[in-house]
């Protein structure tokens, strides 16, 4: 490593430590007053104001509740995007910790409160120490975990009104060693998309099963007969799930109901396999429904598309991390994640890449349990400084 990069993230790392106990408090008072999507009110106040008082331009209101935080240096004309997400999730803490939510039925149980530490962190060490030539654009997001944040910021004219050559986001993940940095060219998160199955039959007594059409005995084919879209429909090196997750129908052992209501997700990586999913599931609903006499109702609702990384902006994002923290910290192989995030869209609308950062052993995301890594939160904030004075390099 040449000895100027050496001494710019000894810069960087010190500044962080010496005020990174201020940030960890930061995180954990978030983490005590969790709001969820687009009632963001007093998290957006706290970015907003600490961002002001670093001498950042800040603007408020965007999809809400969102904040985003402006800075230029110099005259360089590239720009940059850096996301962090604010809102918590409709669950009740069971963590017993010191700082756990004081609003009942509501926590901060994927670590967005992290998320939001550490860019703050990193906003104040660029506002102080920053060596950049450009325009940095922090975007503090509401309303991720309802997947409508993002699209909101965009659709209001997010990246029109605050011009990213390019974007960056990161989330924390349970079970990659602490501090740990993965990244993932291509496909990086799944689409998430929803169906809603009444299946319709005719309901009866218990002991007449024969003169009924049983909503029940379709429902438990259709449940077995939905497995093979991806096992026989689906590539065999490409990704696709389909998961019945909640199943309702009658009310008494002796009773047939006249339907059952099923609910599913749906998850893929690759357009072509979602638009796959998006035709099968209705098509075989309707058809095993028939083959009974009966009759299936499908409410097909579109989520948010699969995160893919850009490779050039995603290779830079790990040769940052590399070169700050070593090779050895960075995951090697790391793979892409099922679950789903909105970044998508941002990623849809600029080039970008989103970054995974080890949060240590513990609890899964969207657990009572849950609890992010405060350990890691300094860290991290070296990365983002690091990745904004690299992106933004004076030109040669």
């Amino acid at each position: 490593m040449p000895r100027e990069e050496a001494a710019d993230i000894r810069r960087v790392e010190s500044r962080v430590a010496s005020y990174i106990n201020e940030f960890v408090a930061l995180r954990q008072d978030i983490h005590q007053h969790p709001e969820l999507s687009f009632k963001e009110h007093r998290t957006s106040d706290i970015v907003a104001a600490k961002l002001a008082a670093w001498g950042y331009e800040v603007t408020r209101g965007i999809a809400g509740t969102g904040v985003v935080g402006s800075l230029r240096r110099g005259s360089g004309s590239k720009t940059l995007g850096i996301r962090a997400d604010m809102d918590a999730l409709p669950i009740q803490e069971a963590t017993g910790l010191p700082y756990a939510s004081v609003n009942a039925g509501v926590m901060h149980a994927c670590g967005h409160d992290g998320h939001t530490a550490i860019l703050l962190a990193a906003a104040r060490t660029l506002a102080e120490v920053g060596q950049f030539d450009g325009q940095l654009q922090l975007i503090f997001q509401p309303a991720e975990e309802t997947g409508s944040g993002a699209r909101q910021m965009i659709s209001e004219g997010l990246f029109d009104r605050f011009p990213c050559d390019a974007v960056f986001g990161l989330h924390n993940w349970p079970g990659v060693p602490a501090g740990h940095l993965g990244c993932v060219a291509g496909p990086a998160m799944a689409s998430i998309d929803q169906a809603v199955i009444t299946i319709r039959g005719k309901g009866g007594h218990g002991a007449e099963p024969h003169k009924t059409v049983d909503p029940v005995v379709v429902s438990a084919h259709l449940i077995t007969a939905l497995q093979t879209i991806v096992s026989r429909n689906v590539d065999p090196l490409d990704m696709g799930v389909v998961t019945v997750g909640s199943i309702h129908g009658g009310a008494a052992s002796n009773v047939i109901p006249d339907a059952v209501e099923l609910k599913l997700t749906m998850r893929s990586f690759r357009p072509e396999i979602r638009q796959l999913l998006q035709e099968r599931v209705p098509a075989l609903a309707k058809a095993q429904a028939e083959s009974f006499g009966a009759e299936a109702e499908v409410d097909y609702q579109l989520g948010f598309p699969a995160v893919l990384n850009h490779v050039d902006e995603t290779a830079f994002a790990r040769t940052v991390a590399e070169d700050t923290f070593g090779v050895g910290q960075v995951e090697a192989g790391f793979r892409p994640r099922t679950a789903s995030e909105d970044f998508a869209y941002m990623l849809q609308a600029r080039k970008g890449s989103y970054v995974f950062l080890g949060n240590g052993e513990g609890a899964s995301l969207h657990s009572p349990r849950y609890d992010f890594n405060d350990a890691v939160l300094g860290l991290a904030a070296t990365y983002w400084t690091r990745l904004a004075e690299r992106f933004l390099a004076p030109a040669a």
